[in-house]
């Protein structure tokens, strides 16, 4: 099963989901815990626009069924706020007709009710008269149980812009400044680390390094201040919303004096795949090393670059390949990087991934249909390169998401050792269709993707071989930065860095405060920790 030309990126990351709302008592930013929740927000700084209409057109109801739930292609574009004009998508115009909310509320309902993996776990007490917009209705539309562990069951239910969703899918682009932030503290003395910065971005161009703390936003002390004006004066600049939209930040690097930055906000382009070397670790003994960002469409090139470049010189022995704030994407990116890892005669006539559906099979796919192989050549038919290695490292952290994991599961599935340094991933074997209604992209969940071997219980992420915290005070790919350097030497003993093994003891010994907190991306959008599918068939 391929992918449509959709893909996800993590880098510009549309400026918002609230950025650090570390003067109010908690922090506002939305939804980090994996793709999910706020389903109203649609990532943050990409609001859903869907327009009102004072006077909806009276349209004439479809038959339901004895639940009320209506086929929704029988309501499928009957819009409130019917678009005009061509869909760039697709090159045709808009399928969309004259309708109502009401109409778009009953096509969620029933959206929800063919496709969703836990359709029969959504309460039956809920009403959609009680919700405003059909966002509104789709938000509660899910399962309200949990996992073993207590976390929600359903943690990425969302939807999103459609044309917003279209432009960053298909090239990356949306408006930032082109760096993204972790949150170490939101309680005073706060602290905002610069995690990434995108090449040729404004932060770039401006020379902005990981590693760097903010001390200060248009005037505002983000360490130390309070109140509801100054939050607000900071969240409006690290979420800018427009294209020229410009602040002044002050950063300090290190040892280094600090330094003001006056950034402007663009379209920003990603570069999902980055620092592509070959690390020499002696006696003759090369490694690889990758960063890897996002599974979008962009990044299938870079990736075939990428390996083709290792493949190149004295050639690797092994690879580390860097997917920790890579939350996901395109499932046939993941499948096409997994063959470009292992060797060819590991993945032949073996399944990368089978889908699974709930009782309904709503898009009626036989077990053949529903089988995503390894693929070995690229979406234009080419073939693709192999590294042929029997073991790899993943560099982890729990913003190593749904495709991401599916990378990790599929290998492993196929007997390749792989070995992962850092955190504990997100815990995401489950993927979506996106559908449009009327201008909004929906995501539920209605896919659990198992390995060859038939896993794929993984709802609480996968554990690290050699657990070890993100190291911002060293550039990525850097061989002293911590992960990396563990991953060496990982790799070189066969067993986590003794003096690293001994910090994690010392850590399990000693408590936490409970008001300790966990370092968090900011502007994680819900976009950005997926396995995106190709358009479905019409359900039934």
């Amino acid at each position: 099963m391929e992918f449509r030309k959709v893909d996800v990126r993590r880098s510009p990351r549309s400026g918002a989901w609230a950025a650090c709302a570390a003067l109010a008592a908690a922090c506002l930013v939305a939804a980090c815990g994996g793709g999910g929740g706020g389903g109203g927000g649609g990532g943050g700084g990409l609001p859903i626009g869907l327009v009102p209409v004072a006077t909806p057109p009276v349209t004439t109801p479809p038959a339901s069924n004895s639940t009320g739930i209506v086929p929704s292609s029988s309501v499928a574009g009957l819009c409130a706020a019917p678009r005009t004009g061509t869909n760039p998508e697709t090159g045709r115009a808009y399928p969309d007709s004259a309708g109502s909310l009401d109409n778009e509320k009953s096509w969620v309902r029933a959206w929800i009710d063919e496709t969703y993996l836990w359709y029969s776990e959504v309460p039956a007490t809920l009403k959609a008269s009680d919700y405003a917009t059909p966002v509104a209705w789709f938000n509660v539309l899910k399962t309200p149980l949990t996992t073993s562990s207590g976390r929600p069951k359903d943690r990425f239910h969302f939807v999103y812009d459609t044309e917003a969703y279209r432009q960053l899918s298909q090239g990356g682009v949306s408006v930032s400044y082109g760096a993204e932030f972790v949150s170490i503290a939101t309680s005073p003395p706060r602290e905002l680390r610069v995690v990434l910065v995108e090449p040729g971005s404004p932060a770039d161009l401006a020379g902005l390094k990981r590693g760097a703390r903010l001390l200060s936003v248009d005037g505002v002390d983000f360490v130390n201040a309070t109140g509801a004006a100054n939050a607000a004066t900071i969240n409006n600049a690290l979420s800018p919303k427009t294209v020229g939209e410009s602040h002044n930040f002050t950063f300090k690097l290190g040892s280094d004096p600090a330094v003001s930055y006056n950034l402007k906000a663009a379209n920003v382009t990603s570069t999902p795949v980055q620092n592509v070397k070959s690390i020499d670790v002696g006696g003759g003994n090369h490694v690889g090393y990758m960063l890897f960002n996002d599974h979008i469409t962009t990044s299938e090139q870079q990736l075939i670059d990428a390996v083709n470049f290792l493949k190149t010189g004295p050639g690797i022995q092994d690879l580390v390949l860097d997917m920790r704030y890579n939350g996901g994407g395109q499932l046939a990116i993941a499948s096409r990087l997994a063959y470009m890892i292992a060797a060819p005669s590991a993945t032949a006539g073996k399944t990368f991934e089978l889908l699974t559906f709930n009782d309904k099979n709503p898009f009626r796919l036989s077990v053949a249909q529903s089988l995503m192989p390894f693929y070995s050549t690229s979406r234009i038919g080419a073939a693709l390169p192999s590294l042929g290695l029997s073991r790899v490292t993943v560099l982890t952290s729990p913003d190593t998401c749904s495709a991401s994991e599916s990378v990790i599961n599929s290998l492993r599935g196929v007997g390749v050792t792989v070995n992962l340094v850092g955190g504990t991933t997100c815990g995401k074997p489950y993927g979506f269709y996106p559908q449009d209604n009327c201008g909004t992209t929906y995501f539920a969940i209605q896919v659990k993707g198992v390995n060859q071997q038939g896993f794929g219980d993984y709802g609480d992420g996968f554990a690290p071989n050699c657990a070890v915290a993100d190291d911002y005070d060293h550039q990525l790919g850097d061989p002293n930065e911590a992960r990396l350097a563990a991953a060496l030497a990982l790799r070189s003993g066969g067993s986590c860095p003794v003096p690293m093994a001994k910090a994690m003891a010392r850590g399990m010994e000693k408590a936490e405060p409970a008001e300790a907190e966990t370092p968090f991306l900011i502007d994680q959008s819900p976009l950005r920790r997926n396995r995106l599918l190709d358009f479905a068939p019409s359900p039934g």
